[in-house]
């Protein structure tokens, strides 16, 4: 008789900002949608302020760095606890670096989410590099939530919003769209961007111009074709196609504004799979305006 495991927990990366605040309450909601625990990692690279002690640091300089964690994730666990009392709240203090730390346990999780921006202050630099590793390397997908923990975001009634292409991870970032908008009775937005590159159309101007009515409806009839299917699975859910002329980031964020979550794949046409993070979804991380939730074709869940 094989063993029954404990379900996949969400994970959060904890720093103790406000960012990461708001990414934790944000986890807290999607942990009690799918009916898993959330787990709350704190990753605190001691040996960095251990090389503080040659400048006149205190001897205990370290445990106070340790229990000032500890606090901060004490205080977020209450306040999880006492929104969602049945859900159940994990913690832990880790002596190492966030990325190993968060990749390692992304083999275990069902998603990971981070907040926007760190204690650092680069305005998520820091903590888009930690998300950019993390969809790169990780083992699930990785939700990054925009705003603090006073932000309210956009519009709860904001649509899903998913990038749609040809590949594999494209079908994935289908499939957990439709999942979204369904859990949460939200309409969803399917976006195909699609640009010839300007080189191209220099060079054969007159036949772009001709055809370019006949290849928008190309694109259109590929992007129905992708998303019949699921819509036969979830009739529940209200969808919009659009086709875009720009290039895919432009084309999602200009239809991301007042979205609920941002759907995509890692990478797209042209991706080398578990190595680079592509270029779309790596500039989404940095740029989107609401919750982007990054899938990979090679994710287990």
């Amino acid at each position: 008789m094989r063993p029954i495991l404990p379900p996949s927990p969400v994970l959060v990366g904890v720093d103790g900002s406000a960012s990461a605040e708001h990414a934790a309450k944000w986890a807290a909601v999607e942990a009690e949608r799918r009916k898993v625990p959330l787990r709350l990692l704190f990753a605190l690279n001691l040996a960095i302020y251990a090389q503080a002690r040659g400048f006149g640091v205190p001897r205990d300089f370290l445990e106070v760095i340790k229990a000032d964690g500890h606090r901060v994730l004490d205080e977020l666990r209450d306040s999880i606890g006492g929104a969602h009392p049945a859900l159940v709240v994990e913690t832990e203090l880790r002596d190492c670096d966030a990325v190993p730390a968060l990749v390692g346990e992304s083999a275990t999780a069902c998603l990971v989410v981070l907040g926007s921006r760190g204690l650092g202050g680069f305005s998520g630099i820091l903590v888009g590099s930690t998300a950019v590793a993390l969809a790169a390397r990780g083992r699930c997908p990785v939700a990054v939530i925009r705003g603090g923990a006073d932000d309210a975001g956009p519009a709860p009634a904001g649509p899903v919003v998913v990038g749609v292409d040809d590949t594999p991870t494209g079908e994935v970032a289908l499939a957990a769209a439709f999942d979204q908008a369904s859990s949460r009775g939200a309409d969803l937005v399917a976006v195909r961007a699609w640009q010839v590159s300007s080189i191209a159309v220099h060079a054969h101007a007159h036949q772009y111009t001709k055809d370019w009515s006949a290849m928008e409806d190309r694109e259109r009839e590929s992007l129905d074709a992708r998303v019949a299917g699921w819509s036969e699975k979830y009739p529940e859910v209200a969808v919009r196609r659009v086709v875009s002329r720009h290039r895919p980031v432009r084309g999602l964020l200009e239809n991301s504004v007042d979205a609920r979550l941002l759907v995509v794949g890692s990478r797209g046409h042209g991706g080398v799979a578990g190595v680079l993070l592509g270029s779309t979804s790596q500039a989404l991380i940095y740029h989107a305006t609401c919750p982007l939730l990054v899938v990979r074709a090679t994710d287990p869940r």
